[in-house]
């Protein structure tokens, strides 16, 4: 009966640890991926925006202001055509000729 206390203890112990593994360490992993993600999605952002304007700058240089404009502009068009076109997915077609 001395050892009743700690027993109690340990138990109260072990009972908080699995309480923790199930909630806060499983919360602070994925908050952990989420920050991750968030500095990965703004780095790349970055990196596009900074190679955008690299882009425009080396076709600047490379030929005259209208016709870099032209060119970006372009292949932001055929971008957002190719998008465009990938916003509905495609149906299978039926067979109209049956009969």
């Amino acid at each position: 009966m001395d050892d009743f206390p700690a027993r109690i203890a340990d138990a109260l112990e072990t009972f908080a640890t699995k309480v923790r593994a199930m909630t806060v360490d499983r919360i602070a992993n994925a908050v952990r991926w989420v920050t991750a993600g968030i500095v990965i999605l703004t780095l790349a952002v970055v990196a596009l925006i900074l190679f955008i304007i690299g882009l425009f700058r080396v076709l600047d240089t490379a030929v005259d202001p209208e016709i870099a404009y032209a060119i970006i502009g372009g292949l932001f068009m055929v971008l957002g055509v190719l998008l465009w076109r990938k916003r509905i997915p495609k149906e299978p077609r039926e067979d109209t000729q049956n009969g």
